[in-house]
C-alpha cells in the first residue's frame, strides 16, 4: 500500500514558482534598469535546476505508465514541440517590427532565416540573434534549456532499457550515472566553458534526483521531514563552497519535500498549466519592454509589473488557445 498518492501534489505551483523567480531575475539582467537591478539576485540557476527535478520525477513515471515508446513519445513532443515552434516563428516574424532595419532589408536578410532554421531544430546557440534586433544580441536566452530537456527524454528510454523496468540494480545504475555527470559538469565549469558544462551529461545530475525519488517514493515520503533539514543545511555548505558535490541530489530533495507538503496547494492547476508558456515567451517581451525604452522613460516598477501581467496573458493565451488543442 502506498503511504501517500503520488497524483495530489503541487508540481503545477512549484512550476509557476519557478517560472516566476526566473523571469524575475531576466527583468533585473535585461531591463538594463538601475531601480530593477536588485531582482539580478534572483536564483535563476536553483530554478532552472529545479524544473529539471520535477522533469526527473515526472518524465520517469510517465515512461513507467506509457503503453508503449511510441505513446510516450507522442504525449512528450506534443507538450513541447508546438508551442516551442510557436515562440521561434512568432519571434522572427513580430521582432521585425523592433528591428533597427527597415522589413525589406529584414526580411530580406539570411539571418532571419538561419535563426527559424537552427531554432527549429533546437540549436539555438547556431543563431541566437536576429537582424537589427536587440542591438543583435539574443533573442530568447531560456530557451536552451528545451534542448536539454528534449535530449532528457530521448534519454529516459535508454536509462529504463539499462536497468529494466523492475531491475535490483536501477539506484546503483542511477547513482553511478549522477556521480559521472557531476564528474562532467565540475570538470567543464573548471575550465569556465559554461555551456559545454549546461549540456544533457553536465545536467543530467539534476534529472536523476527526480527519478531516484521517485522509484523510491514510499521510502521518501517517509523519512521526507529529516531529509529536508539535511537537505536544506548541505546546499547552504555546498553553495558557500562553491562546490557541487551532494548539492544537487539536496535541491531535488527540496523541490519534491514541497511537491508533496503542502496540501493547500494541491488544485493550482485546475485553471490550465501555463508555466511553460510563461517561461518560453518572457525573455523576448522583456527585451522589447527595454528596446522601447519603457523601463527607462516611466516608473521602472510599474513598467515591470505591467511586463509581468503582458507575460502572464501571453503564457495563459498561448495554453487556453493554442497548446491544450494539441494535448
Amino acid at each position: 500500500m502506498q503511504m501517500q498518492d503520488i497524483t495530489k501534489n503541487n508540481f503545477d505551483f512549484i512550476r509557476v514558482l519557478l517560472a516566476f523567480i526566473v523571469f524575475v531575475g531576466h527583468l533585473g539582467t535585461l531591463s538594463a534598469s538601475k531601480d530593477l537591478k536588485i531582482f539580478e539576485h534572483s536564483p535563476i540557476e536553483i530554478a532552472v535546476f529545479g524544473f529539471f527535478v520535477v522533469s526527473g520525477f515526472l518524465i520517469a513515471r510517465s515512461y513507467e505508465r506509457s503503453s508503449s515508446l511510441k505513446s510516450y513519445l507522442k504525449k512528450r513532443i506534443l507538450r513541447i514541440v508546438p508551442a516551442y515552434l510557436l515562440v521561434v516563428f512568432l519571434c522572427a516574424i513580430l521582432l521585425s517590427l523592433v528591428s533597427k532595419l527597415s522589413f525589406y532589408e529584414y526580411f530580406t536578410n539570411t539571418q532571419v532565416y538561419k535563426y527559424l532554421f537552427w531554432n527549429s531544430l533546437f540549436l539555438n546557440f547556431k543563431a541566437p540573434w536576429l537582424p537589427g534586433v536587440f542591438g543583435n544580441q539574443a533573442v530568447n536566452g531560456a530557451l536552451w534549456t528545451l534542448k536539454v530537456e528534449m535530449c532528457y527524454y530521448f534519454c529516459v528510454p535508454l536509462l529504463f532499457l539499462l536497468f529494466g523496468k523492475n531491475n535490483k540494480y536501477r539506484n546503483i545504475s542511477l547513482i553511478i550515472i549522477y556521480f559521472l555527470s557531476l564528474i562532467y559538469l565540475n570538470y567543464f565549469e573548471s575550465l569556465n566553458k559554461i555551456s559545454l558544462a549546461k549540456q544533457i551529461p553536465g545536467v543530467l545530475c539534476y534529472f536523476i534526483p527526480g527519478m531516484l525519488i521517485y522509484f523510491n517514493f514510499d521510502k521518501f515520503i517517509k523519512y521526507k521531514n529529516p531529509l529536508f533539514i539535511v537537505a536544506v543545511i548541505t546546499v547552504w555548505i555546498d553553495l558557500i563552497f562553491d562546490i557541487k558535490l551532494i548539492s544537487p541530489i539536496m535541491i531535488g530533495v527540496i523541490v519534491l519535500y514541497i511537491a508533496y507538503s503542502f496540501k493547500f496547494l494541491n488544485n493550482f492547476g485546475k485553471y490550465g498549466d501555463f508555466t511553460y508558456g510563461i517561461y518560453i515567451f518572457h525573455f523576448p517581451i522583456i527585451r522589447t519592454f527595454t528596446t522601447l525604452g519603457l523601463f527607462e522613460d516611466y516608473n521602472p516598477f510599474v513598467m515591470a509589473l505591467v511586463c509581468m501581467l503582458v507575460v502572464i496573458g501571453v503564457g495563459v493565451s498561448s495554453w487556453h488557445f493554442y497548446e491544450k488543442k494539441f494535448l
